[in-house]
């Protein structure tokens, strides 16, 4: 008996060495085998369906990647929300929209009907990564929950979000389209609380920043190539990209000007000095108003965050550029022509838009301003508590028709959107936990060392104060991408701080 498992064993030994194998490397044999089976499996049984195959192999591919490195699996959910679009590009139908990735189960084109399946592949995914985070901690009985900052202002303004979600519905509220309006600040909140416990080191902040700066410079060039496929214009389209992509590319913008001014030597500014060309034209073809503004916003927000040396700096070579955006921006400004673009973009943002010359932003500025009506009469008829989650703002004007199921309760001003669901109460919670914030992440940007660190914080505060001019203009609080990036980002700064403390031990150890 013990003769035959030796021949066995032998045999099996020499089976694995003609495929370059070895015992230690078998179990990942089996893997290959299992899911090549399970593949060919899912052909027969679908008829040929590449999607549903390729998503089985992903899937099992994330939950081996989740259980190997968590940190790379929240990584890659990341890079998905980066990568993929959320609505629809009118005049084009890519795979990043075609993929389905932000719909939810049942509602996904190329999966079998599954009437209950009412989560979408992010939260299946934030369901993986906890459920084997718990699963390791349990197994390892020790974890240390990193600090928050913060976390009182967050807890209120959750408690109060959620007593609107459920006022909403008592005054007949739809529970599904009040799912659909606090979706977003949910993912916000979850990225905001795990982002620190899982970023704990220097390399995993680079990985995730570049990340960051790989997928938002593929959407950059994805917007560039529809461009060029159209004979470098825009056809007559609204925009080549989704709305929330140059607002992504605000935040490469800012980051690279406080690599700059922080004199910070890496690789990363390199990439984005390479990128910096393709990053403008991007954002111009995007033709987003609300971006626009928010890149303006943005450059004065820098100015005063910056400390004075590094305001010196931004002035001496800054004023040159300053003073050639000002000739070329009174140049262009009655001149309709596409070199005229970010021109006309900052004009119809300053004067009302003429009905003849400009008749699509007239028409835009009008609806936002009886939509603006609606709301403020709405405000006035329930101010301290709102009308909660699920229920349609009033409308004593009526509102032209638009390709937006959720017209009539969500609307373009998602500030006054929050004032009009949550009341004065919601509306003060909601400023008070993100001016906290940008207030606490100064304070820990002032204690930070490092160049590098200190630019990502910086960046950060602007990203914040970016996002709330945009959320002023267009639909952004309530866009899974935003918010997912804007929890992204607010997670980073309590590593930030801590990541400089290690990094400062380190080199008084080395010394």
């Amino acid at each position: 008996m013990y003769t035959n498992r030796k021949l066995i064993y032998s045999f099996g030994e020499r089976l694995y060495r003609i495929f370059g194998l070895n015992p230690e490397t078998v179990p990942g044999l089996w893997v290959i085998l299992a899911g090549t089976v399970t593949v060919i499996a899912i052909f027969i049984f679908t008829d040929g369906n590449v999607l549903f195959a390729g998503a089985v192999v992903l899937s099992f591919a994330l939950v081996v990647l989740t259980f190997y490195r968590l940190e790379y699996s929240f990584m890659v959910l990341v890079g998905c929300v980066l990568l993929f679009d959320q609505y629809h590009i009118p005049g084009f139908n890519p795979y990043t929209y075609r993929l389905d990735y932000f719909l939810n189960i049942k509602e996904i084109s190329f999966l079998p009907s599954f009437n209950a399946g009412v989560v979408n592949p992010i939260e299946l995914h934030f369901l993986l990564i906890f459920f084997i985070w718990f699963l390791m901690i349990s197994i390892r009985k020790q974890f240390h929950f990193k600090f928050i900052p913060v976390w009182g202002s967050l807890t209120l303004l959750s408690i109060w979000f959620l007593f609107s979600f459920v006022y909403g519905m008592r005054g007949g509220g739809d529970i599904l389209i009040a799912m659909w309006e606090v979706r977003a600040l949910f993912y916000l909140a979850i990225m905001y609380l795990t982002i620190p416990q899982i970023i704990q080191d220097k390399r995993h902040l680079r990985i995730f920043l570049w990340i960051i700066i790989g997928t938002i410079a593929f959407k950059t060039f994805q917007g560039l190539a529809r461009y060029a496929s159209l004979g470098f214009t825009t056809a007559g389209l609204p925009t080549l990209t989704n709305h929330e992509d140059p607002v992504f590319m605000v935040t490469l913008l800012v980051l690279l000007l406080c690599f700059w001014l922080y004199q910070v030597k890496d690789s990363q500014k390199t990439a984005l000095l390479v990128m910096l060309l393709p990053l403008i034209l991007g954002f111009v073809i995007a033709n987003r108003r609300a971006a626009m503004g928010a890149l303006i916003v943005s450059v004065f927000a820098l100015i005063i965050l910056l400390p004075r040396k590094q305001q010196w700096t931004y002035f001496k070579y800054a004023s040159p550029a300053f003073v050639i955006l000002l000739i070329y921006g009174v140049t262009f400004w009655n001149i309709d022509h596409k070199i005229a673009a970010p021109v006309q973009m900052v004009k119809s943002g300053i004067e009302r838009p003429d009905l003849e010359n400009n008749p699509r932003d007239y028409y835009s500025n009008l609806y936002r301003d009886y939509e603006n009506y609606n709301l403020a009469y709405t405000t006035r008829s329930y101010p301290v508590i709102g009308i909660g989650f699920g229920k349609q703002f009033e409308h004593p004007l009526r509102l032209a028709q638009i390709s937006y199921p959720l017209r009539d309760y969500i609307p373009h001003n998602q500030i006054f959107w929050i004032i009009v669901k949550c009341g004065s109460v919601g509306f003060f919670l909601f400023w008070f936990f993100f001016n906290s914030f940008a207030y606490r992440a100064i304070q820990i940007r002032s204690r930070i060392e490092d160049p590098y660190l200190k630019s990502i914080c910086t960046m950060v505060v602007i990203a914040i104060i970016a996002q709330m001019c945009v959320s002023y203009y267009d639909l952004q609080l309530t866009y899974y991408r935003n918010m997912i990036y804007l929890g992204t980002l607010m997670g980073l700064i309590p590593a930030l701080g801590e990541i400089d403390e290690k990094e400062r031990i380190k080199t008084k150890d080395l010394r």
